[in-house]
């Protein structure tokens, strides 16, 4: 019945085509095209020829999430002012400063040798689907009519717009300069965690705590922030009350420091009881509905291709080919810099460079703005960068030096030159055009080779670290890119098998530093991963599962043995109890893991509180907990004494027993983790707080208890609604494809009115999976629509 409905659903939304019992006319395609969707959503594409392949990707992909397609449309061409007024200019100005002007053909061809063509056959397709539901309206998602617009076109730019991307760490650089100018370096570095080696923090020229105090950044993070809504932008049929705002307020999530990170390791064959290599990848992201992810089987001459990546951007970049299997995670790459000019008092349009004052470039744009008129906006450049704040009093002017503005540097688009690799010498190769963003690429393939190697373009700094703003003037230059294929990399290690997630990686007799960052994740999700693959035993798939969705912490192995010392008394002597026979693994329903959770967050707290000086709490705003986990196992700098050290753990014990009496009430039994109020998932439309009760719950998901936290390899965040963590997880058996196994929350589509909407949402929040078939006999044998669009 469901398959009927499917059909039937896409039959009605065609107006450009006609459709032909099962098959529909499509202009755009040369030759007959099948699709079969699986029960889970995922569309498996059999083209043939490449153009047709990546038309109908686009196409498909626009079906499932138009919503999501406008509004990274226009996020990517700076005009969501048009739509949503002139709260939203500031954003759209900071879009076209970073816009991406250089020659569009060789960037399009740094992707892939026929990038061109693939990414103008895929807008394409996003275009005819456009075109269909322009036709009929009535048609469009829910989200288009509440907001009173309709869907516009793409133009090849879009896939290549930056906005969304893992860019570089220039919010933590203009942080760590402000905290020098208030607290020297030296103070700095005994706070944060710098490693594998301490970087020159040193500020030069006219850079201060006054320089550095304005909201200079203001532009970049107008340009990178998420979309929001008021219920002002709603039409009056589909409005909120203000009463529903302000409940919906009430539940606001506290910001999750940790909502960027993943987990991914290969395993060679003598480590598996199957005797093959398997890869496995969970990346963390923001949670949203939709899903940040899409995933699709792309299958043609020369391709066939499954796999995870988003919806936006042709290709998979986490998946498998029948040769190999890839996965990512993040590798810290500092690919940013701030540099502050001495501008000329005469002409703000110059600044001093190397003795001589040099123009900017100017560019001026017309941006639309909801309720009035154009605002003509004016965009400065100099030799480094986009200028994004002027200081007219002091003279000075600041701009973000971007490598990602080189070409090259869209967010994952070189993932379809790994889409075709059939061994590790061409996907190591595919590595290499691989700019944005600096990731640990894994690879397993079915020869029996695992590899690792480092992604990103790398500025080399030989005189600066690239951790605190530093002057335009010529003495602060990067001495050009690190190749990425001499970046941190393995091949079929003595371990047999590699890992990371997220923490340093790169080996001691690695040389090449100056390219090399200086901040890391705290590395307990890696040690823990490492634990598993390194036990002894032979793994097996489930096995690879648990450990996807481990909860076990390794900082509470650490931190509870101080407890027995603590001379504690009283209900917290009685919460102590509970951690008897514990095994530190932080399920839903556990009373010692929402004790332990509330200590380790009370200690994190309280080291802030006490450690960090109040002059740059704004700048620092928390402390890494394997560094006050340093300070706890090593007492002497920051407590002075073990009496003082255990003092503070018992004062943060008492803090966290008296939080959860507050928060769960008086008995002891009743503080389980995974509550609503302590640990739980409840996934929120964009649009939720701005419309009526009736759509509202058509959008949002219900709440879910969760496990886990930051810290675990089944990675949930730090924050008690869960805003961070893998949607996206999947596990491959090299050679047994037909066995991989994937998971992608809350569903594929981001129609409210698709049966695949949320039908994951619930096997997610459990920790399930479902079989990413492969094989052609398989997906037919489990079919739930076949379609077949014909070229019109």
């Amino acid at each position: 019945m469901k398959s009927a409905l499917i059909v039937l659903s896409v039959l009605l939304l065609i107006s450009c085509g006609r459709s032909t019992g099962d098959a529909l006319l499509i202009p755009g395609i040369s030759q007959p095209v099948e699709v079969i969707r699986d029960p889970y959503g995922i569309n498996h594409i059999y083209a043939e020829n490449q153009h047709d392949l990546f038309f109908t990707q686009g196409y498909l992909a626009a079906k499932d999430r138009l919503f999501q397609f406008e509004i990274w449309r226009r996020q990517a061409t700076g005009t969501v002012a048009e739509i949503l007024g002139e709260r939203e200019l500031k954003r759209d100005i900071g879009t076209r400063l970073f816009k991406y002007r250089g020659d569009l053909e060789e960037e399009f061809n740094y992707y892939h040798e026929d990038g061109s063509e693939i990414i103008n056959a895929y807008t394409d397709g996003v275009n005819a689907y456009i075109e269909e539901v322009l036709n009929s309206p009535d048609s469009l998602p829910v989200e288009f009519k509440a907001l009173g617009i309709l869907p516009q076109k793409w133009t090849p730019e879009v896939v290549i717009s930056r906005h969304q991307g893992l860019l570089g760490n220039i919010n933590e650089e203009l942080s760590v300069g402000r905290a020098v100018a208030n607290l020297g370096a030296e103070k700095v570095k005994s706070l944060m965690w710098f490693h594998p080696k301490s970087p020159d923090l040193s500020l030069h020229g006219r850079i201060d705590s006054t320089t550095l105090s304005e909201n200079i950044l203001e532009l970049y993070n107008a340009y990178r922030k998420p979309v929001s809504y008021q219920a002002s932008d709603v039409v009056e049929a589909y409005r909120s009350s203000q009463t529903a705002m302000a409940l919906l307020e009430q539940g606001h999530k506290k910001p999750d420091s940790l909502s960027l990170g993943s987990n991914n390791w290969v395993v060679r064959g003598e480590l598996m009881t199957n005797g093959k290599p398997l890869m496995a990848n969970d990346p963390h992201r923001t949670i949203t509905v939709p899903s940040l992810r899409y995933m699709i089987h792309l299958s043609a001459p020369g391709w066939d291709v499954i796999g995870g990546g988003e919806p936006e951007i042709p290709g998979v970049s986490i998946g498998h080919n029948g040769y190999g299997a890839w996965g990512l995670t993040v590798f810290r790459t500092d690919g940013e810099d701030l540099y502050v000019y001495e501008t000329n008092p005469e002409n703000p349009n110059q600044y001093r460079y190397k003795g001589n004052w040099l123009d900017m470039e100017v560019i001026q744009e017309e941006i639309p703005v909801k309720g009035q008129e154009n605002y003509t906006a004016q965009m400065k450049y100099s030799r480094h960068g986009p200028i994004v704040y002027e200081d007219l009093e002091r003279n000075l002017a600041y701009a973000v030096r971007c490598a990602w503005l080189e070409p090259g540097g869209s967010p994952y688009l070189a993932s379809l030159r790994m889409d075709q690799a059939k061994s590790w010498e061409e996907f190591r190769e595919a590595c290499n055009y691989s700019h944005i963003p600096g990731e640990n690429m894994i690879w397993a393939d079915a020869d029996g080779n695992i590899g690792w190697q480092a992604v990103g373009i790398a500025p080399v700094r030989t005189n600066f670290s690239g951790m605190v703003p530093v002057p335009g003037d010529g003495r602060f230059e990067w001495e050009g890119y690190l190749p990425i294929v001499e970046k941190p990399n393995a091949f079929n290690p003595p371990s047999g098998f590699i890992a990371t997630a997220n923490e340093n990686v790169t080996p001691e007799s690695y040389t090449r530093w100056e390219a090399i960052g200086y901040t890391w994740a705290d590395s307990f999700r890696g040690q823990r991963i490492d634990e598993i693959l390194d036990g002894g035993e032979k793994l097996t798939m489930n096995a690879m599962k648990d450990l996807q969705t481990d909860y076990l912490s390794l900082p509470a192995r650490r931190l509870v043995p101080y407890l027995e010392n603590l001379g504690l008394e009283g209900r917290e002597k009685e919460a102590m109890t509970y951690f008897e026979g514990w095994d530190f693994r932080l399920t839903a329903n556990s009373v010692p893991a929402a004790i332990y959770v509330s200590w380790e967050n009370a200690i994190k707290e309280k080291a802030h509180r006490e450690f960090v000086p109040d002059e740059a709490k704004t700048f620092i705003q928390g402390l890494q907990l394997e560094r006050i986990l340093e300070w706890i196992d090593n007492p002497g700098e920051h407590f002075g004494t073990r009496a003082k050290r255990d003092e503070f753990l018992r004062q943060a014990f008492e803090e966290a027993v008296a939080f959860l009496a507050d928060r769960l009430g008086p008995q002891m039994d009743g503080w389980q983790y995974g509550q609503y109020d302590l640990k739980h998932i409840e996934l929120k439309h964009a649009l939720s707080a701005s419309v009526s009760d009736s759509l509202r719950s058509e959008l949002d998901l219900p709440s879910l208890p969760r496990g886990g936290n930051g810290y675990t390899p089944g990675s949930t965040g730090n924050n008690y609604n869960q805003s961070s963590g893998a949607t996206f997880r999947i596990i491959v058996p090299v050679g047994e494809w037909d066995k991989a196994l994937g998971i992608n929350s809350p569903g594929q589509s981001g129609n409210p009115d698709s049966p695949y909407y949320d039908n994951l949402y619930r096997m997610w929040g459990e920790d399930g999976y479902f079989p990413l078939y492969y094989s052609r006999d398989s997906i037919l044998k489990y079919a739930d629509s076949e379609l077949m669009l014909k070229p019109r």
